[in-house]
């Protein structure tokens, strides 16, 4: 079993490091879904871009997904329609199927080959559950066709694909048109200069007029304090070998959520199986909740032949931050917090972003701000979903659940590895200073603060820290 994504198997792509001093007018921090889709839209419109990324191209959260692209969401209408209202409910959707229209229309049109395939979408339960009649009713009072079988609601105009071929798709059409790509490229700081911002690290610096944060979990904690927004979730994801592929995606909404895709590749078929989810702030023991995932598909009968793990940013209010940073600044944008239906979202966000900077009304602009106010009973979730995790982790210690090859020595990690060898880390993330965690399943070392995560020697591989934790004896 390979203890990665299916998505990055047979993946190549000629990598490009920043190695001087440039400037543009776009900067875009973040090379995945949303980096390169904003890229996309802004591509021949005047604009020098350039794209950036600490690690390579679609290789962080967004190789991480299921890739299901779809409007059915567990009962996220009921839930915006209770915590908003029934407007909110309906824009969300338009907002969802614009999306899946405007992913379905760029790969017609460039006759992207990324495995999209028509699927129906269900939402089910294992038992009666009025959440999901519920969810039924409302949809249809959308005007959506809406079928119902036993405990579970299907429909179709939904697609399923394979998210990096999509991405590397969209990277050589938008460098075909000039925007310039670079990887392993850290951003270590930003200021503001005369002519603009100024980025960079301790090598080289970029000087842009505007700047896209697309950077899923932002490094920065001022002026947005995202740490007091949201949350993160880890889910567990799985592929094993099918004879046979399924026209459908599903996810319950019972705990914990079980979600169900199909996939097929060049030679075979794959069931694409994720539960488990949790808080990331939560449950530590991250092998635990693989080998529960593991019993799971050994039971349908079906053995592992990939599984890994995610994360996602999950807001308060259920929608996702897209949008300016500041309050009457037309320069610096974010884009993030997608409650695990990132692969719509962030093709959306790409959209809304490149609108606002191109000076073309978007109507979802104000629904997805940045700046909205939250809610007064987001109060105990700013406490006990942001706050709490931190002051808690800082003062906690014990890691009993640890293999025997994996120790600590003052502020100070280390893993021996089957060879003997000793691999030393600094144990406190760079980003607001938490005591990271072994994964001993994907061999990482991880931050249970806001996510950030290192390979067994150190280098960062996902955000927000933008530091390496390696220790040079």
């Amino acid at each position: 079993m390979k203890r990665k994504s299916i998505w990055l198997e047979n993946i190549y792509d000629q990598e490009s490091i920043l190695r001087q001093d440039i400037t543009c007018d776009v900067l875009i921090v973040g090379a995945g879904m949303t980096g390169v889709a904003t890229a996309y839209h802004l591509r021949n419109k005047g604009f020098n871009v350039v794209v950036v990324d600490k690690n390579k191209v679609g290789h962080g959260i967004s190789a991480r997904t299921t890739g299901k692209i779809t409007y059915l969401q567990e009962t996220i209408y009921s839930d915006l329609k209770k915590k908003h209202s029934l407007d909110v409910s309906k824009k969300y959707l338009d907002s969802q199927l614009e999306a899946i229209e405007l992913i379905r229309s760029i790969i017609e049109e460039h006759h992207i080959d990324c495995d999209f395939e028509s699927v129906v979408s269900y939402v089910f339960s294992q038992h009666e559950n009025s959440s999901v009649m519920e969810e039924k009713r409302l949809l249809e009072q959308f005007g959506v066709e809406v079928e119902q079988e036993g405990n579970a609601i299907k429909v179709d105009g939904t697609y399923v694909f394979h998210p990096i071929k999509y991405i590397l798709s969209l990277k050589e059409i938008c460098k075909q048109s000039g925007v310039q790509f670079y990887e392993k490229t850290d951003i270590h700081f930003m200021k503001k200069g005369s002519h603009g911002y100024i980025c960079g690290n301790e090598l080289v610096s970029i000087c842009a007029k505007k700047i896209v944060f697309a950077c899923h979990y932002p490094y920065f904690l001022f002026p947005f304090l995202i740490p007091l927004k949201c949350t993160l979730e880890r889910s567990y994801v799985s592929a094993a070998k099918v004879e046979k592929v399924e026209p459908y995606s599903a996810i319950s909404v019972d705990q914990p959520v079980v979600s169900i895709r199909y996939h097929q590749d060049e030679r075979n078929g794959y069931m694409i199986y994720a539960s488990e989810s949790h808080p990331l702030y939560q449950k530590y023991d991250s092998k635990k909740h693989f080998d529960v995932l593991e019993k799971s598909v050994l039971k349908m009968g079906l053995r592992p032949r990939y599984m890994w793990s995610n994360h996602d940013i999950m807001t308060f209010d259920q929608l996702p931050f897209i949008g300016r940073l500041e309050k009457g600044s037309r320069d610096l944008y974010l884009a993030t917090g997608y409650n695990t239906w990132g692969m719509t979202n962030s093709n959306l966000a790409g959209k809304i972003i490149s609108d606002m900077i191109l000076d073309i009304y978007n109507r979802y602009e104000e629904l997805f701000s940045p700046l909205r106010k939250l809610h007064i009973e987001s109060l105990p979730k700013i406490i006990y979903g942001g706050m709490k995790p931190m002051i808690e982790n800082k003062v906690w210690k014990s890691k009993k659940w640890n293999p025997d090859n994996v120790y600590f020595e003052g502020d100070l990690a280390i893993y021996v590895d089957k060879w003997g060898k000793e691999h030393v880390v600094y144990n406190r993330c760079p980003h607001m200073k938490c005591s990271l965690l072994f994964n001993s399943v994907e061999k990482t070392w991880d931050c249970p603060c806001h996510g950030s995560r290192f390979d067994l020697d150190g280098h960062v591989i996902i955000g927000p820290s933008n530091y390496n934790i390696t220790y040079y004896h």
